[in-house]
């Protein structure tokens, strides 16, 4: 039998929902069962985060000031709408890979070596996730990304490039 992860309760009593790991039937007599499923992303995202320690806004602006590369994924229009961080280097997701892989001809000049610390920030902190987990299997075992994204940074009162008004 398998184990799954499943939240027991009792309607009444105000005991509310214990998170418990079973291994049996799925019959329990008087009790609420609710099964909780974690979505596929969810799921990737766990995987992907797995492998590396993610940073804290202000981890990370400690971090570049003492030399790591700061990469900024968010698309043109939330930079725009937004702000940007100074000194963050604006990558469009979708050339990630080619713009950071030391190897490839189509890399920025800033990337030149695997050992750079590289941490990549998108608005929330979950594309970014996915992007580091794909550095890493580029070979840029330091990259990580920013917990919560340019929303944390933002709210935590690091600086910003306030955009300019339309």
């Amino acid at each position: 039998m398998v184990g799954i992860t499943i939240c027991v309760g009792h309607r009444a009593g105000g005991c509310g929902w214990a998170r418990k790991l079973v291994s049996t039937p799925l019959t329990m007599p008087g009790r609420r069962i609710r099964i909780i499923s974690m979505s596929s992303i969810d799921r990737l995202l766990e995987e992907a985060r797995r492998d590396w320690a993610r940073m804290e806004p202000r981890q990370v602006a400690d971090a570049v000031r003492h030399g790591a590369l700061l990469i900024d994924t968010r698309p043109a229009v939330q930079r725009a709408r937004d702000g940007e961080i100074a000194g963050a280097v604006c990558v469009d997701r979708n050339v990630l890979e080619w713009r950071l892989d030391p190897t490839s001809p189509h890399r920025i000049p800033e990337i030149t070596d695997h050992d750079q610390t590289v941490i990549v920030i998108c608005n929330e902190g979950y594309s970014s996730s996915l992007a580091a987990a794909t550095l890493h299997r580029l070979g840029l075992h330091r990259a990580t990304d920013v917990v919560g994204g340019f929303q944390a940074w933002k709210t935590s009162g690091l600086p910003i490039c306030k955009p300019l008004p339309s």
